[in-house]
């Protein structure tokens, strides 16, 4: 996940299944990987709520 994510990669957000989750669309960038494969992203929208590996969703943008 690490080499897929390195830091400073930017995402969007496509699905999150959290009552506190970024509207679907919301772009960030990336900060780090934990250690079971979590993104941890700065949203633009100042949120810092991490993408859980096989449970949430985003793309990166190119």
């Amino acid at each position: 996940m690490r080499k897929l994510y390195p830091i400073g990669t930017r995402v969007e957000l496509v699905k999150m299944d959290d009552v506190q989750a970024p509207p679907v669309g919301t772009k960030g960038t990336v900060y780090g990987v934990d250690d079971i494969g979590s993104l941890l992203v700065h949203w633009d929208n100042g949120s810092t709520l991490h993408v859980l590996y096989g449970i949430d969703v985003c793309k990166i943008l190119k």
